[in-house]
C-alpha cells in the first residue's frame, strides 16, 4: 500500500487508482479500521489483465475478492478528478449494484458529521436487499467513504431516498457543509470472483 501507489497509477491503461484501508465488519469510522484487509479501486480504459502491483499482492494475501463494475451514475470529484465517467447505456433495471460514497471532511465539521451518521449507518446494516457494506479510507481521519452492494437498484433507491434517517442526513448535508470534496457513484456489478466472505456478503443472496 505504501510503495505501489505510483506503480499502479503509471500502469498503461489505468486512468485512476486509489489504494485504501477498510473498516471492520459492516461498520465504519476512525476506530474501526481493519488492518488485515485492504482495497484497490482501479479505473481502466478497457478490460485488461491485472496490473503487476495487484499480482504481487496476491502472493502475500490470504484471500481475494474482485468486483468488475460498470459506471451507471456519478457526481462529484475525487482528488480533483472525475474518475468514473458514466457509460452510454445507464439503464439497469435489475441485478446487483454497488454504491460508492467518498468524502473529504472539513476538520471543523468532522465531529458533527460523525455524530449525525450513527442512525443511518445502523439502519443500513438492516436494510432489505443489502448484500454487503464496509467503510473505506485514505487516511485515519477525514478521508472516508463507504461501499455497499445491493441486490437490485430498487433496494438501493428505497433505502437512500425513503429511509427517514438516511434522507435526513442527505437533506442536512448542503446546510451543514460537512464536506470539502465529495463523490457519489453507482455501478452495475458485472462479475464477482473470489471469496465473498471477505466483505461479509450475505449468504443465499
Amino acid at each position: 500500500m505504501a510503495w505501489d501507489r505510483r506503480a499502479l497509477r503509471r500502469t498503461p491503461g489505468v486512468r485512476f487508482a486509489k489504494l485504501l484501508g477498510t473498516g471492520r465488519g459492516r461498520w465504519f469510522g476512525p476506530s474501526r479500521a481493519d488492518l488485515t484487509r485492504w482495497a484497490a479501486i482501479v479505473t481502466r480504459a478497457e478490460p485488461a489483465p491485472d496490473p503487476s502491483a495487484i499480482a504481487r499482492w496476491d502472493r502475500l494475501a490470504s484471500g481475494r475478492l474482485r468486483l468488475d463494475l460498470t459506471t451507471l451514475t456519478a457526481r462529484g470529484s475525487w482528488a480533483g478528478q472525475e474518475p468514473f465517467p458514466p457509460t452510454k447505456d445507464r439503464s439497469r433495471a435489475d441485478g446487483p449494484v454497488l454504491a460508492l460514497t467518498r468524502a473529504r471532511l472539513r476538520p471543523t465539521r468532522a465531529r458533527a458529521f460523525w455524530r449525525s451518521i450513527g442512525p443511518p449507518a445502523a439502519a443500513a446494516t438492516r436494510a432489505d436487499g443489502l448484500l454487503a457494506t464496509f467503510g473505506i479510507g485514505e487516511a485515519p481521519l477525514g478521508w472516508q467513504g463507504t461501499v455497499s452492494v445491493w441486490r437490485a437498484p430498487r433496494d438501493l433507491v428505497e433505502f437512500a431516498y425513503r429511509h427517514p434517517d438516511h434522507r435526513r442526513v442527505m437533506d442536512e448535508t448542503p446546510a451543514r457543509r460537512w464536506y470539502a470534496e465529495e463523490l457519489f457513484a453507482r455501478f452495475a456489478v458485472d462479475r464477482v470472483s473470489g471469496d465473498r466472505s471477505l466483505i461479509d456478503w450475505k449468504e443465499g443472496t
